[in-house]
Formats: C-alpha cells, sequence, structure tokens
C-alpha cells in the first residue's frame, strides 16, 4: 500500500472530475442488476490500495454533520456540556439544519500523524466515511460525485467501478 499523494491525487481529480461525475449519474439512472456485488468486489480492492492515515483530507477539508447522539458522546467524552461542546467546536448551518466544523482542519484531527483525538466517540458521520458500502448503492451517489473531489478512496472506487461497470 502506497502513502497518499494529495498533489498527485489532486490533479488526476482536475482531469478526470467531468467524466466521474458523468459516470456517476450514469449508474445512478441505470444501475446494473449485480452493483451490490460489484461494490462489495470494489470496497475489498480499494482498501488494499489506500492508506487513510497517509491522507486525512476528509478531516483536513470538509466537516462531519454532527447528530445529537454524536454531541451528546463527545461532549460527556470531553467532559464537556453540550452546549460548551457546539459553542467551542461547532456552528450550525441553517440552510441543511447541520451542526458542523467551525475550523478546518477538524479541531481533533491530529496533525503529525493524521489520527482522530476522539476516534473512539467520533461522529456517525465520521464513522461511516467515505460511505462506499451503502446500500442503497445509488441513494448515496450524489455523495460520492461531492467527494471524488476530497477522497482517493473515493476517486479510487469510481475509477474502479468504470472498469466493472459498461455502458
Amino acid at each position: 500500500m502506497q502513502p497518499v499523494n494529495l498533489r498527485s491525487f489532486k490533479q488526476k481529480v482536475h482531469h478526470h472530475k467531468k467524466v466521474f461525475k458523468k459516470f456517476l449519474g450514469k449508474v445512478e439512472k441505470n444501475p446494473p442488476k449485480n452493483i451490490n456485488a460489484i461494490v462489495d468486489k470494489v470496497d475489498a480492492a480499494v482498501w488494499k490500495e489506500i492508506d487513510c492515515l497517509s491522507c486525512a483530507n476528509c478531516c483536513k477539508v470538509m466537516s462531519p454533520t454532527y447528530t445529537t447522539k454524536d454531541i451528546q458522546r463527545i461532549a460527556k467524552h470531553l467532559k464537556m456540556t453540550q452546549a460548551a461542546f457546539k459553542e467551542k467546536y461547532l456552528y450550525f448551518e441553517k440552510k441543511e439544519g447541520d451542526w458542523m466544523n467551525t475550523s478546518q482542519p477538524c479541531t481533533f484531527l491530529n496533525l503529525e500523524n493524521n489520527k482522530c483525538s476522539i476516534y473512539e466517540v467520533r461522529p456517525a458521520d465520521c464513522a461511516g466515511f467515505p460511505h462506499l458500502k451503502k446500500k442503497k448503492v445509488t441513494d448515496y451517489i450524489h455523495v460520492h460525485q461531492q467527494n471524488i473531489e476530497y477522497c482517493p478512496a473515493t476517486y479510487k472506487m469510481v475509477e474502479k467501478w468504470m472498469e466493472e461497470i459498461k455502458f
């Protein structure tokens, strides 16, 4: 497994983003009958090639959404009130109705080793990221279309889907 080179990754995204997004749109409109089998096969291959700890781009440039349960769990872990946790670390995004990180990179990311300081109680959104094996697959196509720009694992997944799914 090679470490992720973010500079190279950004160049690949720049060159292939439109084609990948168009392909994902086709998958969403006309998914193959064996899409779940393809996803399982590709998922296993992706994680043999991608090392998240060599990247952590998601934690550097994106924010998870925090559910009420996430806020309760993390605040308790940090020995804070929920109100104090929100005030110190989050803001409320009115348009979507989500609690989000106030800063990038994420406050809880250790930049020396790309590890999360609250990993055992991290938000559910972080625990599920990059959502490669979510069922029903087509319900997450819009998420993958966004994440190909930030997540080498999502990019690699779409690359491998393109080898497996022919239109």
